[in-house]
């Protein structure tokens, strides 16, 4: 595990679900398979409407020039991240996207149990602060995994992060 995670933040709001990480009609993609595991991160967060993508903002694509691999390395979530059916290929997606690390107020736990498929590349943070209200999408973020802090480079904002596990 890296123990600094540095990167451009994806903010998004409270409740996203599974199907909005990673819709439905896309698991048919086999992970196994390098042509297909990319195809999970081609159509990350594709579920989620234009409005709610990019916060605070919103309509800000998660993808720009690269079709499968996104510019954003941070995701910054709101309450009750990953709600809905129990998917494993979330995280996959996430991860398969370029995601290392996605820093929320709470997960749902069926999320949660599916985070260790991702092999480690991908790490879950929670935060007792509301984050999502004091980062905008494009934001410089370095989180510190030893120190357990989330750093923003662009407003020069620090905020702790609870400890993992």
């Amino acid at each position: 595990m890296q123990s600094i995670i540095e990167g451009k933040a994806y903010v998004l709001g409270d409740n996203v679900d599974t199907d909005q990480i990673i819709p439905a009609q896309y698991l048919t993609y086999n992970p196994s398979i390098p042509a297909e595991y990319k195809m999970f991160g081609k159509f990350a967060l594709s579920g989620v409407p234009a409005a709610q993508g990019g916060l605070p903002k919103g309509h800000i694509p998660f993808h720009d020039t690269d079709e499968f691999i996104s510019p954003y390395t941070i995701i910054v979530g709101g309450k009750n991240f990953g709600c809905g059916s129990s998917r494993e290929h979330a995280p996959i997606a996430l991860a398969a996207a370029g995601i290392q690390a996605v820093v929320a107020e709470f997960y749902a736990a069926n999320l949660l149990s599916q985070f260790r498929l991702t092999g480690g590349y991908l790490i879950p943070f929670e935060t007792p602060q509301r984050l999502c209200d004091h980062i905008c999408t494009g934001d410089l973020l370095s989180i510190d995994v030893e120190k357990g802090s989330d750093a923003n480079k662009t407003t020069s904002e620090e905020w702790k992060l609870n400890s993992l596990g």
